[in-house]
């Protein structure tokens, strides 16, 4: 397929807009839910105070050129903002009848509280951006439209077109509610310099086979001898996603399953106290630093401190940038099962009551021209969930991109329930409970019954939403 290039200069992010918090209408049916009372209240409470003016929906009016406004949504910033914003200026540029103007609000809680507010609000964009780890707990309450799969064909984009489980994760009771813009994993970086001199690198430049957790260790321990740092970069401390993100690896990685279904958690003890016992072995001072922050840890990666890192693909062009050698993998199968915990961006149709036709018509194009024109997404590290991107030549000349897509195939998202997923509250709970076996040496067993426990609570609760 013909995939454009990135502009040299996109433009960059839209500010965060401020504006006083509006009323919201009752649903379909003209009657108030208790879902909207429960966001109505945290409205008035000043939970929320900047829904009023974010460019949600409002009568459409075709501009004359014949464009549609559309109102995008997202959590971006940074690097990867900057690169959206190219995103979205390449495919205003398409001329497909839409002009899509993005707005760019605080990642994490501030960010999906407006966007349910907008939701309930009558005030919801045409198009927004969700982690699809979270749309389990928003689709359930109607804070999201279906996608309609015979017009999504029409625009390009077909189930065909997504690996399994990533077209899968934004489906929930037959009903497709998100489209996956990419597989973001937690991946395995190496120093091929550092790597080389410890004996390490094979004879093709890459990382000799690492297929058990011993072997980890002794390679790890071998890129300490050449540092004299660390054999991994690892951060965790006060950061309950990173450390998350290594444990849910190896625990499913060990085969472990998690079902939150029920009013109990229902979890592969054994799997689980396993992956925390070999993380405590990791955590030694010689294979990595047992109290570092992520901070601390990309630092020493970049400046030649350790041999390898451990951390997620959108740190690639920090890595690019402090211009070592380096490549990157899937982390290695230690465990018998390939696994790597991953959480994708996912385009979503916030609910509206009533959309227009036309105008829903156009914000499917203007998500099939982001999808199909994804390279640059690959460029900033994100590994593109339309599988024709992936495989075009073009791809297949990005490096370390390349070496490191196969992750996207062996990903686990988070459990699902109403509570978890990136920027929620679930893996505070497993910074809150778990940390000490991490940073102390505490009993893995007990640290983890705190964290079941915790969660227990949280699953005798409703969906607030």
């Amino acid at each position: 397929m013909g995939l454009r290039r990135p502009l040299r200069h996109p433009v960059p992010p839209t500010p965060v807009p401020r504006a006083p918090a509006t009323g919201w209408p009752p649903g379909p049916g003209g009657g108030v839910t208790r879902r909207q009372m429960l966001l109505g209240s945290l409205a008035a409470a000043g939970g929320v105070a900047t829904i009023g003016a974010l460019g949600g929906c409002s009568p459409a009016t075709v501009a004359a050129g014949g464009a549609r406004p559309l109102s995008y949504w997202h959590l971006l910033s940074g690097g990867d903002g900057v690169v959206m914003a190219g995103l979205v200026e390449e495919a205003n540029a398409s001329d497909n009848g839409y002009e899509a103007t993005q707005t760019v609000l605080a990642w994490g809680a501030p960010y999906y509280t407006k966007l349910a507010m907008a939701s309930v609000g009558g005030r919801a964009p045409d198009v927004a951006v969700m982690h699809a780890s979270r749309v389990a707990g928003y689709a359930p309450g109607g804070l999201l439209d279906p996608w309609d799969l015979d017009l999504l064909a029409d625009v390009g984009v077909q189930e065909g077109d997504f690996l399994e489980r990533v077209w899968e994760k934004g489906t929930l009771d037959g009903n497709v509610y998100s489209i996956a813009l990419d597989s973001h994993p937690f991946v395995l970086m190496y120093n091929t310099d550092v790597a080389e001199q410890a004996g390490a690198l094979g004879d093709d430049g890459r990382l000799v086979p690492v297929e058990d957790p011993e072997t980890f260790l002794e390679v790890a321990r071998a890129m300490q001898g050449v540092t004299g740092g660390h054999g991994v970069s690892y951060g965790y401390l006060g950061d309950g996603a990173q450390m998350w993100r290594l444990f849910y690896t190896f625990f499913k990685q060990h085969g472990g399953e998690m079902d939150l279904s029920g009013d109990r958690v229902q979890v592969d003890t054994d799997a689980a106290v396993a992956s925390l016992e070999y993380i405590q072995r990791m955590l030694d001072g010689t294979v990595c630093t047992p109290n570092g922050d992520y901070g601390t840890a990309v630092s020493e990666f970049v400046t030649g401190g350790s041999g390898m890192f451990l951390t997620g693909v959108w740190e690639l062009p920090t890595v690019k940038a402090a211009g070592i050698a380096f490549d990157a993998q899937p982390i290695p199968t230690l465990f018998g099962t390939p696994a790597a915990y991953a959480d994708s961006h996912a385009l979503t149709l916030p609910h509206q009551n009533d959309p227009d036709p036309e105008q829903r018509r156009a914000a499917y194009q203007f998500v099939a021209d982001l999808l199909q024109n994804s390279l640059p997404w690959a460029e900033a590290g994100h590994i593109p969930a339309f599988q024709p991107v992936v495989d075009s030549a073009e791809y297949a000349e990005l490096t370390p991109q390349v070496n490191y897509a196969p992750a996207a195939e062996i990903l686990n998202y988070d459990p699902e329930a109403w509570f978890t997923g990136s920027g929620s509250d679930f893996q505070a709970y497993f910074l809150e409970t778990v940390q000490n076996v991490y940073l102390e040496g505490a009993d893995p067993a007990e640290g983890f019954d705190a964290f079941v426990r915790r969660v227990d609570v949280q699953l005798a609760k409703p969906n607030p939403v």
